[in-house]
């Protein structure tokens, strides 16, 4: 009989198959292919592209020109803009503000027959870096309350035309309702336990170790007890901290190392899925009346990594219940092995 799992940290429902016979070669999507047309991501096409925000230039190269590792440019249509203000205000019932914010693209290679599970770790470093480095630029603005870094791999997964390796950043005025259903469930339980929900929960898991995928020293990589679709995986720090711009040098290899290590599983074991990957991490701080205290002691960042290998149904999009066909235990079984 399936099951009904309860997301403890969003609230959400499942339903979950009750089986033992489902392989990953069950599952037809369409393969990653890498486009042969002119790209304007590859090296010593830059000016394809709009200036450049920022770089990973070892060589000290000049801007907007070749010998870069990582780039960031803005989108090229872009969805929010930097310049302005946010113009807050009512119409009859509703409320409405300025697209202000930003809309940037991560190059995360200048290679193009290169994916991100195909980089070696310290070009996944790279990446991670410029993450960081972009969050902490956009911090100091104070229009800005919330950072959302997501990658869309393969057409499946929203990267229609695009198939150089790239990430992307929307930063927005406004934080998220899926992040701020996250915020909420963390500021609760520790209000009731004084201990983060995280913590607790990984405490669990890396003891009973049933959903576990892969781990290091600082980092580890599980199938959620309420996965949304087969094969969703969560990557989360060991040790306990709210923001994701705060990690150390170490542990960006680490990360590095395990993310990669994910992403290459699934491209052995499922045959190279889309997938979306996003970071889940706290608001900025804007101390303000009704704002909570306990943040930095109760949320607890993450990265989710949901393989697309099943449509969204109409009861989805009508219930936001979701139907999993493979329990995260066979999942964790399967990729782990």
């Amino acid at each position: 009989m399936s099951q009904f799992r309860k997301d403890i940290f969003t609230g959400r429902w499942v339903i979950v198959a009750e089986t033992e016979a489902v392989r990953p070669g069950d599952f037809r999507f369409k393969k990653f292919t890498r486009g042969t047309t002119f790209c304007p991501f590859c090296e010593t096409h830059e000016a394809s592209t709009p200036p450049e925000i920022f770089a990973v230039r070892p060589g000290g190269s000049p801007a907007n020109g070749p010998g870069w590792k990582v780039r960031v440019v803005p989108n090229s249509h872009l969805r929010l803009k930097i310049e302005g203000d946010l113009g807050r205000r009512p119409e009859g019932f509703h409320d409405v503000m300025n697209g202000i914010g930003a809309d940037e693209v991560i190059i995360e290679t200048p290679r193009h027959d290169r994916s991100l599970h195909e980089l070696e770790v310290n070009e996944v470093e790279d990446v991670i870096r410029t993450w960081i480095a972009r969050i902490i630029d956009l911090e100091r603005d104070k229009r800005i309350r919330c950072v959302l870094i997501f990658k869309n791999h393969g057409e499946e997964a929203g990267a229609h035309t695009i198939t150089h390796s790239i990430s992307q950043l929307m930063a927005l005025p406004v934080t998220p309702r899926v992040i701020k259903a996250k915020l909420m469930a963390a500021r609760d339980y520790y209000a009731l336990k004084e201990r983060c929900l995280y913590c607790d929960v990984l405490h669990q898991e890396l003891a009973e170790r049933k959903r576990v995928v892969a781990e290091n020293d600082d980092f580890v990589s599980l199938a959620p007890f309420a996965s949304r679709s087969p094969f969703e995986i969560g990557v989360f720090p060991k040790f306990h901290s709210s923001a994701f711009s705060w990690i150390s040098s170490v542990q960006v290899k680490n990360l590095a190392q395990v993310l990669r290590d994910v992403l290459q599983k699934l491209d052995k074991i499922l045959g190279g899925p889309p997938y979306n990957l996003a970071l889940q991490d706290r608001p900025f701080l804007r101390p303000r009346e009704g704002y909570w205290k306990t943040i930095e002691e109760d949320f607890h960042w993450h990265l989710e990594v949901l393989p697309q290998v099943i449509e969204l149904t109409g009861f989805e999009r009508a219930s936001w219940f979701f139907y999993n066909p493979v329990p995260p235990e066979l999942a964790a079984r399967c990729l782990s092995g």
